[in-house]
């Protein structure tokens, strides 16, 4: 971040114009408002102005596994985009962010496939030359924002709060691509949640897949999946999940919802997004950051915060 961008706010904390486009996700909109409206009050609360492309278009995950060429050229579309602008992306969507990370590492490494998409995009007037860097959300917050200004804005750190921080697929493979260390105590994630007084525990099954990738093609496959990590965090001893997700979230709350009626059981354990968990720590409010827009009840978070 370039020391000529940082201005001093009204407010007694910095206002920072970051050199990020954020690339918001479908889903997101469509089903997961409370993500959206948690990560602009933290951003807010934070000082940080992210900057919004309005051309910017879907990642093209959805497309991956039936058209490989029109997911690759949404996302280069969108690469081009934020290039045009001498802007990097960044997204709060973990399938967005490896949508976007994958073919930037493809455009970058591979001059055939870069010859064939830049083909594509010419017809729009657009090109890409390989200029920009893709980093998730959770990276800003650690790298860019920074751990020191976080922790001099949290005004209600948790007490005895346990989370079981669930990464996600997307966020940690493929290792050579996304140079992840391994999760653990030391990690960017565990270290964002514990920044808010809460405890990161371990837990065997953090790595595992929460079974969204098969939800809607086989139901039980995608419940027993989610079961067994709902099981192995509830018998480490945490609260609450945590996620940075979109799609990991909708599984942990809906999903969780459906198969706890289908299979009648009564072990429950619910999910909250990383926003909004690090949003009540900053002492922002509970509808601002749309905790009861969860399917599953989260309010009982509230009471680990410390008063004012």
């Amino acid at each position: 971040m370039r020391d000529d961008i940082l201005q001093e706010s009204k407010n007694p904390k910095l206002e920072m114009t970051m050199e990020f486009a954020l690339l918001r996700c479908c889903v997101t909109k469509a089903s997961l408002n409370q993500y959206e409206l948690s990560t602009d009050a933290v951003l807010g609360k934070l000082g940080v102005d992210l900057v919004e492309i309005k051309e910017f278009n879907c990642c093209g995950y959805p497309l991956k596994n039936v058209n490989f060429k029109a997911h690759a050229l949404l996302s280069a579309r969108n690469l081009s985009l934020a290039e045009r602008r001498n802007l990097n992306i960044t997204s709060l969507c973990n399938c967005c962010y490896g949508s976007v990370k994958h073919i930037n590492h493809l455009m970058k490494e591979d001059a055939a496939f870069r010859k064939e998409i830049n083909a594509k995009l010419e017809k729009e007037g657009l090109r890409y030359n390989g200029e920009v860097e893709v980093k998730h959300l959770l990276e800003i917050f650690y790298e860019d924002i920074g751990m020191t200004h976080i922790k001099e804005q949290v005004a209600k750190p948790y007490s005895g709060l346990k989370i079981a921080t669930h990464y996600g697929c997307h966020l940690i493979r493929p290792e050579k691509m996304v140079r992840k260390t391994d999760p653990g105590a030391t990690s960017i994630f565990d270290q964002l949640v514990e920044i808010s007084g809460a405890e990161s525990i371990d837990w065997p099954a953090q790595l595992e897949c929460c079974g969204s990738p098969v939800w809607g093609t086989n139901d039980e496959l995608s419940m027993d999946l989610t079961q067994r990590k709902i099981s192995d965090a509830t018998v480490s001893d945490a609260d609450y999940l945590c996620v940075s997700c979109p799609f990991c979230q909708l599984q942990f709350d809906r999903v969780q919802n459906t198969f706890l009626s289908k299979r009648n059981g009564n072990s429950r354990l619910p999910s909250i997004l990383y926003t909004q968990l690090l949003g009540l720590s900053l002492g922002i409010d509970a509808e601002s950051l749309g905790i009861h827009q969860n399917e599953m009840d989260v309010s009982g978070i509230i009471k680990f915060a410390a008063a004012e």
